[in-house]
Formats: structure tokens, sequence, C-alpha cells
């Protein structure tokens, strides 16, 4: 199983059945705050669906085709970070991330990012790390500013949020790029 120690008190360990109701109670604390930006979250989310979610990403995981977990800080669930869709292939993913609005201000994804890139260039070997956000997101913008990704570009129109369609930024890193950095 996956658990990465950032610090004494933070680390990121996958997100496992057990987890389901703190993971529901989470999301349903931050509708208002991560709602905007998480497409997958519904009006109706319910503890099934967290516990659906859970199973999900534990069978990509076993698949072998991408990797999420929670954001644990000071033994609680903080928020979440994954892999998406590993393509072997091309020796790419990209990252998401959402944190619960309490928790915020702490660099705790900026750091929780840091360790899911190590690991996708260290461990996993890829290539190629994206992390795409919608352009009204400044916030979430900052991450990837933060952590020296090259933005690439926009897709236009990427997803559909509530009544109108949303613009994504592309942010991309290579592994020759993050491996230099580390030498600086």
């Amino acid at each position: 199983m996956f658990n990465y120690k950032i610090d004494g008190e933070t680390y990121l360990r996958l997100l496992e059945p057990r987890d389901a109701r703190q993971f529901f109670d989470l999301v349903s604390s931050n509708m208002a705050h991560i709602g905007g930006w998480m497409f997958w979250l519904r009006d109706d989310y319910s503890p099934q669906d967290a516990e659906r979610h859970i199973k999900a990403s534990l069978d990509r995981f076993a698949a072998g085709n991408g990797l999420e977990a929670g954001i644990w800080s000071r033994g609680a669930l903080a928020g979440d970070i994954r892999l998406s869709h590993i393509d072997w292939t091309h020796r790419s993913t990209e990252i998401g991330y959402w944190l619960g609005a309490s928790f915020q201000g702490r660099g705790l994804v900026t750091r929780a990012c840091r360790a899911m890139i190590d690991y996708a260039f260290k461990e996993l070997v890829l290539n190629r790390v994206e992390i795409r956000c919608t352009e009204e997101n400044q916030r979430s913008r900052r991450i990837p500013e933060r952590l020296m990704f090259k933005q690439e570009g926009v897709i236009r129109q990427a997803r559909w949020k509530k009544d109108h369609f949303v613009d994504h930024i592309v942010y991309g890193m290579l592994a020759s790029e993050w491996l230099q950095e580390e030498k600086e």
C-alpha cells in the first residue's frame, strides 16, 4: 500500500474503505468550498458515493492506472491528491488535488504535490506530470506555478461548470526538469 511521509505531522496514504465516512464528512462540510472545482461532486453526494469513490480509486491503483491518497495532517483527513490515469505507454500522468477550507494556508497541497511528483518521477519513472486548473481558480493555479511547472496552454471550454463551460490551464513538468531543479 502507498504511504508517504511528508513531515512529522503530514503524510499521504491510500484512501481505504474505513476512510469513507471521514471522506464523506470532509467533502460534505466543504461543498461550497470545493463544489465549484470538483466536477464529480453533486449536490446529493452521499456516504455511499464516498464508498464507491474509494473503491474505484483502489481498483485503479490495483490495475496500475492511478493512485489516490488522502492528505493527512495532525491525524485528520485534510484533503485528497491523485495521479489520474497513468499512461504507461507515454509515461505520463495528471495530478489533481483538493483541500478542506480549514486546512488551507499551511502549504499542505504544495508539499503533497511535491511528494507525489517525486513519487511519479523517481518510483514510477514517469516522464511527464501535468496539472490542470480552471482559469479562474487562482489558488489552485498557484500550486504548479510555485513548483516551477511550465504553463503550456489552454484547453478551451474543457469542463461544464453548472451552467457554462470553463477553460483549463495546462501546466507541465518533465522528469528532467524536476530532477534538475532538485540539484540546484
